[in-house]
């Protein structure tokens, strides 16, 4: 059963993070991501199937383009493997539960912001929007189906207060905090805060550690400059999956709240 479990959430991932792809190039140059169908950009021949396999493709014709040669990002494979990654390791840690797809959701939805963000520093809200959306609606059905409503309200009021204090950090230091930040907060509040609190809090202090940690590393190799600003959305992405992925072993060292 649990070999069946990795093998359909391997396949998901993979079919899911060959979309996000589509997502990542498009979106942040305000294109469709329904039509026109995937073409090489640099002789803009149409993608055909069987070339459009994840991974095994690229590896197929080693990364490039097989009318022009022209290079394929490495990108393409590492977002789709990742994805694949991603949705076995929430399957084998939650299991086929009703919350279980808000969560798959959720990681798509990051990995897609995360890569925009570390390419143009931005969080577009279409796609967070949409993921928030989508979230809510999940666990809204979730809690229905399984009467787990005080998580639920748990998570939106961890929402709201996530919400609030990025919108006042982004009062106090526009440069500091963006305001894509503060609307890709209340997802992080409602999806951890539907964990428990802990899971909350251990969210937002893993982000923070870890981007003071990379940026401290950064600035010592002369890589970035003291007020440069930095993808805060990619650490905000590895703090929600820290604590989703490590939170019960974590959490376990500590009394409860």
């Amino acid at each position: 059963m649990q070999a069946l479990l990795i093998g359909l959430s391997a396949a998901l991932g993979l079919a899911v993070g060959s979309f996000l792809n589509v997502v990542i190039y498009r979106i942040p140059k305000g294109e469709s991501i329904v039509s026109p169908r995937s073409a090489c950009p640099s002789c803009a021949s149409r993608i055909s199937s069987f070339d459009n396999i994840p991974v095994l493709s690229w590896l197929v014709l080693r990364g490039r383009c097989r009318r022009c040669q022209a290079p394929i990002s490495a990108r393409y494979p590492f977002v789709e493997g990742l994805t694949a990654v991603l949705f076995v390791g929430i399957a084998l840690r939650m299991g086929m539960v009703w919350q279980t797809p808000a969560f798959l959701v959720l990681f798509a939805g990051l990995l897609a912001l995360a890569c925009i963000d570390l390419e143009y520093l931005l969080l577009p809200k279409k796609i967070v929007y949409v993921v928030s959306g989508l979230v809510g609606c999940l666990l809204v059905l979730a809690a229905a189906r399984t009467g787990h409503w005080h998580d639920l309200e748990i998570g939106a009021l961890s929402a709201l207060a996530w919400f609030a204090a990025f919108f006042a950090l982004n009062a106090v230091s526009p440069r500091m905090l963006g305001f894509g930040d503060v609307r890709l907060a209340p997802l992080l509040g409602l999806a951890l805060g539907w964990l428990g609190v802990r899971y909350v809090l251990l969210g937002f202090f893993a982000a923070n550690l870890i981007g003071a940690m990379v940026s401290l590393a950064l600035m010592a190799a002369h890589r970035l400059e003291r007020h440069q600003q930095v993808p805060y959305g990619v650490f905000l992405a590895l703090g929600a999956a820290f604590a989703i992925f490590t939170g019960p072993e974590v959490l376990s060292q500590f009394p409860r709240l």
